[in-house]
C-alpha cells in the first residue's frame, strides 16, 4: 500500500472554473455554501485531503473570483481560459494540462460547482490510485460515473490534443480499458449546482 500522503503530494487537481452560469443566472462559484463561496468550498476539501497542488481554470467573472480564491489561507495557482464562453470543458482541460507541474504524476480533474465533494471521496480516489497504478480512476455511485477523475500523466497529452468535437464522455470511452471505478455510498459524486433549484434543495443550512 501506497501512502496516501505521498500519493497526496504527487497529484495536482485541475479544478475547472470557467463556466458562465447561464443557466444559475448568477456568478455560481461565488454563491455562498455554508460561509465560503461555493469554489472556496471545493478548494478547501481539497487541501483538507492534503493536495498541495492545486490549479484552478479560470474564465467567466475572472476577476471576482480570483480575490474569493485568494482570500483562503492556502496557495492556489490560476490559469485563464481564454475560450472560456464556448463553454467547452474541454476547453478549460487542455488550458489548465498545460499548466501543470512537471513532477506530478495524476492529475484530479474536479468540477469548480461540486461543494458536496467528500474529504472521503477524493481521499479513497487517492488512496486507490496508490495501491492499484491505474491510468484513470472514477468513482461511481450505483453504477453511474461521478467526479472528481484522477488521470494519470501519461494520459495527459490524450486529453491535451482532445478533438474540439470530443466531450469527456467520448475520452472514457476511447480509453475505457484503462478506468478503474471507486465504489461510493454518497450521490455527491454526481451533484452539482446547475439551476436554482439546485441549489436551493442542496445548500447548507
Amino acid at each position: 500500500m501506497v501512502e496516501k500522503l505521498r500519493v497526496a503530494n504527487d497529484v495536482v487537481a485541475l479544478v475547472l472554473a470557467a463556466g458562465l452560469s447561464t443557466r444559475m443566472g448568477q456568478p455560481k462559484l461565488l454563491m455562498d455554501w455554508g460561509g465560503k463561496t461555493v469554489l472556496q468550498t471545493v478548494l478547501s476539501t481539497l487541501h483538507s485531503c492534503g493536495i498541495v497542488k492545486i490549479h484552478t481554470v479560470l474564465g467567466a467573472n475572472r476577476e471576482l473570483i480570483q480575490q474569493s480564491i485568494l482570500a483562503l489561507p492556502f496557495p492556489v495557482e490560476m490559469v485563464f481560459n481564454p475560450d472560456f464562453a464556448n463553454g467547452e470543458m474541454t476547453d478549460s482541460i487542455r488550458v489548465g494540462i498545460r499548466t501543470l507541474p512537471k513532477d506530478a504524476t495524476a492529475a484530479l480533474i474536479v468540477l469548480g460547482d461540486q461543494p458536496h465533494m467528500r474529504i472521503e471521496t477524493v481521499s479513497g480516489v487517492l488512496e486507490t490510485y496508490g495501491n492499484t497504478g491505474a491510468k484513470i480512476i472514477v468513482p461511481s455511485y450505483n453504477y453511474r460515473r461521478g467526479h472528481p477523475w484522477l488521470i494519470d500523466r501519461t494520459l495527459w497529452s490524450e486529453l491535451e490534443n482532445l478533438n474540439p468535437s470530443y466531450t469527456l464522455r467520448d475520452f472514457l470511452r476511447r480509453f475505457q480499458h484503462e478506468i478503474h471505478y471507486f465504489n461510493v455510498d454518497s450521490p455527491s459524486v454526481l451533484q452539482d449546482l446547475d439551476t436554482p433549484q439546485d441549489y436551493q434543495q442542496s445548500k447548507p443550512m
